[in-house]
């Protein structure tokens, strides 16, 4: 019946506030501030909707509220960005992928021989690959 929050929120704008404001709006992100009582609620929408969503900020916020039982949001913004761009049809934006330098010869090795005297096949791989992990990490993460 809506449009659920999709971040962590167990309330969805469709349930609480109508089914006309989840066609036109999506949560998009309810952040929390230290210094405030009460989160944001980020809204995504068009720019053509974004002035009807910002006559009715009121009334989403008290049927949200509502919705949890006390005032839990304190503020609604409002963002017009596409999800999937700045413009209609353009794609979304993601990160490129990172690519995974192969490991040194030397440190398999040696993860290899330190997993060796384990009998079981499983574990012995997993153990390897744990120790290739932990020796091919920088050394401050380390704790060294």
């Amino acid at each position: 019946v809506g449009v659920g929050v999709g971040v962590g929120v167990g309330v969805g704008v469709g349930v609480g506030v109508g089914d006309a404001v989840a066609q036109i709006a999506r949560p998009v992100k309810i952040g929390y501030r230290r210094d405030a009582f009460g989160a944001s609620l980020t809204l995504l929408t068009t720019g053509a909707a974004a002035p009807l969503l910002e006559m009715q900020k009121p009334q989403i916020l008290a049927r949200v509220n509502a919705c949890y039982g006390y005032a839990a949001i304190s503020r609604i913004l409002i963002t017009q960005t596409a999800p999937t761009g700045f413009a209609e049809g353009q794609v979304a934006f993601a990160a490129a992928p990172t690519v995974k330098a192969p490991p040194d010869p030397a440190i398999a090795q040696k993860a290899a021989e330190v997993a060796a005297p384990v009998r079981d096949a499983g574990l012995r791989d997993a153990l390897a690959a744990l120790g290739q992990n932990i020796l091919t990490r920088p050394i401050k993460q380390r704790g060294k």
